[in-house]
């Protein structure tokens, strides 16, 4: 039999040889109905040919994520968008360390098939098995429903949550025939995918489903409330002038329809919601209480996340000093008030909001979750991204999702809008490698960085990745102690 053509619980695979690298795609994990949790996949007879990706999640098309490489087109979309891919060493008996990647996208956008997130280079040259995923998005993934039938619906505002751990399911069943290992798995993800391993985290159904887990800005802190949820799905039946006591009308529409209908909702107004019957609390509560302290966390940020956003945003070069604040009393409600006074010395301008919205949305719950993991007792380790891109004149300097083809090692697959022609080798090569090692061995120490210590209270050792990568520890202690309530200036 051909090392490709793998038995797994619902039939034959065959993949296809890619150099060292053997490589199975658009593997079927699960399917669903509309607004449903997924079900297992149907068994099937003979042999599946996974050749080709699957369909990815119906989505809309997004001007950010064609910059970044990553825009699916419509034609290659479907509601049924249960798929994974493998890149494995070999299917053999070898029980190497298995990585999970949940794309990011703002619970809107993003595929497993992205070129940026191809595992060749880990399985190549690390011994890695790579895993992504699709899972369903925006109004089809997370819209609550519940909040008007609970018995029907119920869960139906995390379905893209239940997607994903239908699909690490599906690994802990079947990987060890792909030259896995079952009990060493790391999720790892970016963005909206980190979120999502940060909701993962705290979920009793899903923690015995692996080990470790990687968070590429994002974290614990982005739910939705199911008041809020509510309001989100109220709005989008109006749009579609469906009634409450009237949702079977919604199986009859198209995704398209639907797709359009809830375009109005502003980001990340579609996301996972505390419903009570997946997710019962906020994350960071359940995180209080150290329910992942058996988890090993390796966590970060990029310098200038929020870069990405800005750059788009024409208007803030226009605003006068009032107009700067005005903005950041509107962004940070209840925050504002008492960070000001602590910057009056630094000039009200684009650099600022940037410097304040990356910190806020993206570095502050990264730390949080990092603090909590540490106090109770967990092994978390912190990095922060700092190499900028050169490209637009150098103004988006460690934008977020940039780190991505460096932790892949595919800088040549579709990044370069991004990175610019000539983006650092040696430091993908050294975080490419780091990952590989935290995956195999729950600490990302290589010899090629500089000692890499856990993070911890006392020291919040952070590993800067850069031209030079280096350790700081508190990099921005300042910062931190404003955003929790201490007494210290930015100056």
């Amino acid at each position: 039999m051909s090392t490709t053509v793998v038995q797994t619980k619902y039939g034959q695979v065959k993949g296809e040889q890619a150099g060292e690298v053997s490589v199975w795609k658009g593997i079927p994990y699960a399917k669903a109905e509309r607004f449903q949790p997924p079900q297992k996949p149907d068994a099937w007879e003979g042999i599946y040919e996974a050749v080709q990706f699957g369909a990815a999640a119906v989505q809309p098309q997004s001007e950010v994520m064609g910059f970044l490489g990553a825009a699916i087109k419509e034609e290659d979309t479907n509601e049924a968008c249960h798929y994974l891919n493998i890149w494995s060493p070999a299917a053999d008996e070898r029980k190497r360390p298995v990585m999970v990647w949940i794309h990011g996208g703002a619970f809107l956008n993003g595929a497993g098939s992205t070129p940026s997130y191809d595992g060749t280079s880990f399985a190549a040259n690390h011994d890695v098995v790579v895993v992504t995923i699709n899972y369903r998005l925006g109004v089809f993934g997370f819209l609550h429903l519940g909040s008007i039938d609970e018995q029907k619906y119920a869960g139906s505002g995390n379905c893209g949550i239940l997607d994903q751990i239908a699909a690490l399911e599906w690994v802990k069943e079947n990987i060890e025939g792909f030259g896995g290992d079952p009990n060493n798995i790391t999720i790892f993800g970016e963005s909206a995918g980190a979120m999502s391993v940060g909701i993962l985290l705290t979920l009793p159904n899903a923690k015995p489903l692996f080990q470790k887990a990687i968070l590429q800005s994002g974290a614990g802190r982005n739910v939705l409330s199911a008041v809020v949820a509510g309001q989100v799905c109220k709005g989008i039946l109006a749009n579609l002038e469906i009634g409450t006591d009237d949702l079977v009308k919604l199986q009859e529409l198209s995704a398209a329809e639907l797709l359009e209908a809830s375009k109005h909702v502003p980001p990340m107004m579609l996301g996972p919601v505390v419903d009570g019957v997946v997710i019962h609390e906020p994350p960071e509560a359940a995180l209080g209480k150290g329910v992942c302290r058996d988890i090993t966390v390796l966590i970060g940020t990029n310098k200038d996340e929020y870069n990405l956003y800005s750059i788009l945003d024409t208007s803030l070069d226009q605003l006068d000093d009032e107009g700067i604040e005005q903005r950041l009393e509107h962004a940070l409600p209840g925050k504002w008030p008492h960070i000001a006074p602590h910057l009056q010395n630094r000039p009200l301008n684009r650099e600022l909001i940037e410097q304040m919205m990356t910190f806020d949305i993206f570095t502050a719950p990264a730390i949080y979750l990092a603090e909590e993991q540490a106090k109770h007792g967990g092994e978390v380790w912190m990095y922060r991204f700092d190499w900028e891109t050169p490209i637009l004149n150098g103004s988006l300097k460690s934008c977020h999702a940039l780190e991505i083809p460096f932790v892949w090692n595919t800088a040549g697959r579709g990044a370069e809008s991004l990175l610019g022609s000539a983006p650092n080798q040696e430091l993908s090569d050294r975080m490419h490698k780091a990952w590989a090692a935290f995956a195999k061995y729950g600490d990302p120490n290589i010899e090629e960085l500089p000692a890499w210590p856990a993070y911890q209270e006392k020291n919040r050792a952070t590993m800067l990745f850069n031209q030079d990568c280096k350790i700081v520890n508190d990099p921005q202690r300042e910062l931190r102690l404003l955003w929790s309530a201490g007494e210290v200036s930015t100056q």
